[in-house]
């Protein structure tokens, strides 16, 4: 009975959001002499229906930056997606209806204080330049800064060969290991994730971990003289465990006498990634998506 009240509840809840849906903002204009800004709104055209701005002036714009780290960067976030204790504002309802202001600045010189926000005694002028940079955020996504490039491979290739002889060509050949690399991982962002990290990329695309990038093998002595090994999982002070080749997990406490060797095939890896600048590994990747 209580599964299915909660379904006749969830039923009812869903009914009524989708009514709410459809009346409009309480105030809100629902003429068609409406801004076609909030019309669009009504209309559940979502997001991408607010219509674009024009860019803002530059000077105008960085006015508006500085007043608004100065007085509002605290709360709402340096990039205007919330912060420690104010809303995201790049989807505010009050931001996006405003064009120059006009609705920003009662808001900004009298405060919520039901919502903690105190009064901040702006200028008109000020009001206008913080309203202008609050607009040049891109509604539908993300500012420029956001973005994610086009591609990854901003490198040379020829650079990037230089490298790895230097520094990957005494574990990897690019006619052995290598070869094909680029065919079995298409996709750049994935391939140089797997390179500066292997194994972090199993089941996103990168394929069946290679057997270079098994997890690290612990053997451990018993002061018996028994020896158990397997794929470790958790080593510290007083215990490790492992898991043995019939799948079993073992557990064991590390006492006066038991002795723990780990191979880590990775540890090349590890202790070679802060030897690469960012330039490296940009080359790198151009180089390697070239081994198809």
């Amino acid at each position: 009975m209580r599964y299915i009240h909660l379904i006749t509840l969830g039923t009812v809840i869903a009914w009524s959001l989708a009514v709410s849906a459809q009346q409009p903002p309480v105030g809100g204009p629902t003429s068609p002499t409406a801004s076609s800004g909030q019309a669009r709104r009504i209309g559940g055209a979502g997001i991408g229906a607010y219509p674009a701005r024009e860019p803002g002036d530059p000077a105008v714009i960085e006015r508006g930056r500085n007043i608004y780290s100065t007085n509002c960067a605290f709360c709402h976030g340096a990039d205007t997606r919330g912060g420690s204790s104010g809303p995201s504002l790049l989807r505010s309802a009050i931001v996006l209806d405003d064009k120059n202001g006009e609705l920003i600045g009662p808001v900004v010189q009298a405060g919520r204080p039901d919502r903690g926000m105190p009064q901040f005694p702006l200028s008109s002028d000020q009001i206008a330049d913080l309203a202008t940079f609050l607009h040049s955020f891109t509604v539908a996504g993300y500012d420029t800064s956001r973005q994610r490039p086009a591609t990854i491979v901003v490198g040379t290739a020829t650079a990037g060969e230089a490298v790895f002889k230097t520094k990957c060509s005494s574990c990897h050949s690019t006619t052995g290991d290598l070869q094909g690399l680029a065919t079995r991982i298409a996709d750049p962002r994935t391939l140089q994730q797997s390179w500066l990290m292997p194994g972090s990329t199993v089941g996103r695309g990168g394929g069946p971990m290679p057997a270079r990038s098994r997890p690290p093998v612990a053997i451990v002595t018993l002061p018996s003289g028994q020896t158990f090994e397997g794929e470790l999982e958790r080593v510290d002070d007083f215990f490790v465990a492992i898991r043995t080749a019939d799948g079993a997990r073992r557990s064991f406490r590390i006492t006066d006498g038991t002795k723990v060797d780990v191979k880590d095939p990775l540890v090349a890896h590890r202790e070679l990634l802060p030897t690469f600048t960012d330039a490296e590994i940009h080359h790198v990747t151009a180089f390697l998506v070239t081994l198809k």
